[in-house]
C-alpha cells in the first residue's frame, strides 16, 4: 500500500511539474505574435489509484501576425493550481515514506 502511494505521489509530482512548465512557457511567450498555448489535461492511470498522467492539446493556430493567444489570468490561476497539486503530491510521498519507516521498524 505504501509503495503504491509513493508511485501515485511521484506521478502526481511529475504531472504537476510538466503542467507548471507548460504554463510558464505560455507566459514567457505572451508577447510572441501568433503564439497559441497548449492546454494540460490530467488523467488517472489504469488501474485506478496507480497514478496520474498528463497530455497537452494545442489550440488551433491563428495567423502569424495575430497577438498571442495566452490569457495571463488563466495561466496565473493554472500555475497556482499546479503548485497546490505539486504540494499535495509531496505530502502523499512524505506520508508514504513515514508509513514505510513504521513498517520497517515493526518488522525489525
Amino acid at each position: 500500500m505504501a509503495i503504491a502511494a509513493l508511485s501515485s505521489g511521484i506521478t502526481g509530482l511529475n504531472a504537476s511539474e510538466r503542467a507548471l512548465g507548460n504554463s510558464a512557457h505560455a507566459i514567457a511567450n505572451i508577447g510572441t505574435q501568433g503564439f497559441q498555448p497548449t492546454q494540460a489535461t490530467f488523467q488517472e492511470n489504469a488501474p485506478a489509484g496507480s497514478g496520474v498522467s498528463i497530455s497537452f492539446q494545442a489550440q488551433q493556430l491563428q495567423a502569424a501576425d495575430a497577438p498571442s493567444g495566452t490569457d495571463l489570468a488563466t495561466e496565473t490561476t493554472n500555475s497556482l493550481v499546479y503548485k497546490a497539486q505539486f504540494d499535495l503530491s509531496a505530502k502523499v510521498i512524505q506520508a508514504a515514506d513515514q508509513n514505510l519507516g513504521t513498517l520497517i521498524n515493526t518488522k525489525a
